[in-house]
């Protein structure tokens, strides 16, 4: 399992606007071929500060959802909210 965790900051003015293409997107992520999770964190110290986290059965179901319309629509919505650059992370939980 893949364990994507994307961090995200807006300007104050967009975070309404984030919030509502999330929870408009959410349900259809998690419906994505090989998502088996999302969800959405807000920042305790940065109300601004935004992480995605999301649960992928391998890196091939990932980048078939990286390479979809569903992603493309979606982040053509988000990113010019950012007020800063996102930063994406693919995670594995170590054997131990």
């Amino acid at each position: 399992m893949i364990i994507r965790i994307v961090k995200m900051h807006f300007a104050s003015e967009n975070r309404a606007s984030f919030e509502k293409i999330f929870s408009e997107s959410a349900p259809k992520i998690r419906a994505f071929n090989g998502c088996s999770h999302v969800h959405l964190l807000n920042d305790i110290n940065d109300n601004c500060r935004y992480f995605t986290y999301s649960h992928w059965e391998n890196e091939a179901a990932l980048e078939n959802y990286r390479n979809s319309e569903l992603f493309k629509s979606t982040w053509a919505r988000t990113k010019p909210l950012f007020d800063a650059p996102a930063e994406a992370w693919s995670t594995v939980q170590p054997d131990y």
